[in-house]
Order: structure tokens, then sequence, then C-alpha cells
């Protein structure tokens, strides 16, 4: 028998330049009909009553995706370190899923895998592909807030060496896990 899911909080970070999307909001760019967020607004609503979008534009748009929305704190789209923290700021239960908003083909059973990995450790818990470390894959428990802070306060942007500062478990996948795929070209929204 598996364990029970612990209550969590979901963050969709969603707050990007769109940078290699020129320019777009990667969220809400459609896919098979839909904008990206709503694919992955699927696979975690049944999850939680606590659904957070870091977005920094369009809040009109992803409203309609979130229980709650955050921006940041800093002007000129600071990264996801960034969102990260603005999400463990509001999240309400102990647990905060971390997906991106270009992760469409994310699957339910991934998150469950990631919940009970970081709630039997009682640590975070980070998808690692191939040898590679996916901080937009990963259940963080709430406490890491000041952990972040601190590394924030300390010049740190990147999310994953903010991340590996304290203990992290992997959920280890392999190099071509679809489910990982982000869609951050709209070459890779072709397929």
């Amino acid at each position: 028998m598996t364990s029970p899911l612990p209550a969590s909080s979901a963050l969709i970070l969603a707050g990007g330049r769109g940078q290699r999307m020129g320019g777009r909001d990667k969220g809400l760019i459609d896919w098979q009909g839909e904008p990206l967020v709503a694919h992955v607004h699927r696979v975690l609503r049944p999850l939680t009553d606590d659904l957070v979008i870091s977005c920094n534009r369009n809040q009109d748009a992803y409203r309609a995706y979130a229980d709650q929305l955050v921006g940041d704190v800093e002007a000129d789209f600071p990264g996801p370190l960034a969102g990260v923290i603005a999400g463990l700021k509001v999240a309400r239960h102990d647990w905060l899923v971390v997906l991106a908003c270009d992760a469409p083909l994310v699957e339910r059973a991934l998150i469950e895998d990631l919940l009970r990995l970081a709630a039997a450790s009682d640590s975070a818990a980070m998808v690692r592909q191939g040898g590679y470390w996916q901080p937009m894959f990963s259940v963080l428990p709430r406490r890491l807030l000041p952990v972040l802070e601190q590394a924030w306060a300390a010049g740190e942007r990147s999310l994953q060496k903010a991340l590996l500062r304290e203990a992290v478990q992997a959920l280890e996948c392999a190099a071509g896990d679809r489910r990982l795929s982000n869609f951050n070209s709209p070459e890779l929204l072709q397929g």
C-alpha cells in the first residue's frame, strides 16, 4: 500500500520574459488548443486546494487557473528563484510543488512520487534527469523559505544552487523522459 500524500500547495512558475518565445508569455501560448498553463493546471488541480501562479504580467488571464497570484518583488523579471520565494511566502500548506508553466506533458504520478519522496525524507525533492537536477520539477518544504531568502540576499539568482544549499532527495528520471519536456521555444510547440 502506498503512503498517503501530504497536503500541499502548488506553484506554477509563469513569470519569465519568454525570450526564446520572442517575448511572448509562455504560459499563455496555445498548444493543442489550450494555453500551456491549462495543461499543467489540469494535472495539479486534483492534488491541491491552494494553486498559486507566479506571473509578472497578464494576471487577468492567469487568474482563471489559480487560487492565488503572486508577482516578483523586484522588477525586470529576476528569475524563478524570486517566483519560488514569493510562492513559499503565500503557500497555505507545509509542502509546495513547483512546476514550470511550459511543461504540459507532466503527469500526476511524477508529482505524487516527488511528494512521497519529500515527505518520507522530510526534505526537498527534485527530479534529476540523466544526472542533471531539474528544479522546475520539485517539492519544497515551506520551512526552506528563510534559506532561499538568505541565498537571494547574498546575491544568488540560481534556483538550483539555492535549493542545493540544503539536503535534496533526487527522483531519478531517464534522460529522454518526455514528461519533463519544457516547451520553451517555438520549434518544440510543433511536436
